[in-house]
């Protein structure tokens, strides 16, 4: 397994070992152990499957009250997906990072609690997966619009399919609720 890191810290680009011969191939998906030596420390407790067409826009969404921290893949078609620093006084507030993901390359995204994220469709239908650390909670269902120019991510060209509940989406300036940023803890070393 490969961990990269993406211009936002924390989130993170996964290649699985992938195990291939003529009968097809076989992958770890999640191994708690493996994936928490290699920085993703999430115990996940809620496991998602979403079935899209080309163009439909999923995002960008994040949970209030109950964070989630979330673990993605595609098993067909290809999507980029994209996770957004929501969390105010951060360094990266307000920046992107997008990935794409396929059934081809495999790869996985880890998006930590306190980003938003989304995907776009980008293949004639997809099929994501996902892990997170927490249950959906309704009430603390909250997001930011996917268009938000403050924001400026760089979607795939094309019409885009969203809910009647995204497209009504605030603006990242105007969303409530949002996460606030805790530094990393540092061992500032001197001392007894």
């Amino acid at each position: 397994m490969r961990v990269e890191p993406t211009a936002l810290p924390g989130v993170l680009l996964i290649e699985p070992q992938v195990f291939a011969d003529e009968r097809g191939f076989f992958l770890e998906t999640w191994n708690a152990p493996r994936y928490r030596a290699a920085g993703i420390p999430a115990d996940f407790v809620q496991g998602n499957h979403a079935r899209s067409a080309r163009g439909v826009l999923r995002g960008m969404h994040f949970q209030a009250g109950h964070p989630q921290a979330k673990l993605l893949w595609v098993v067909a078609g290809e999507v980029l997906d994209v996770a957004v620093d929501v969390r105010r006084g951060s360094p990266t507030f307000g920046r992107w990072v997008g990935e794409v993901l396929s059934a081809g390359n495999r790869r996985q995204l880890f998006i930590p609690e306190g980003f938003a994220h989304g995907y776009c469709v980008t293949s004639a239908s997809a099929d994501v997966c996902y892990l997170c650390s927490r249950p959906y909670w309704p009430a603390g269902d909250r997001g930011v619009r996917w268009d938000d120019p403050a924001i400026g991510i760089a979607w795939p060209a094309g019409e885009k399919l969203l809910s009647p509940k995204d497209r009504a989406l605030p603006l990242l300036a105007d969303a409530p609720d949002l996460p606030a940023y805790a530094p990393p803890l540092t061992n500032g070393g001197g001392g007894e």
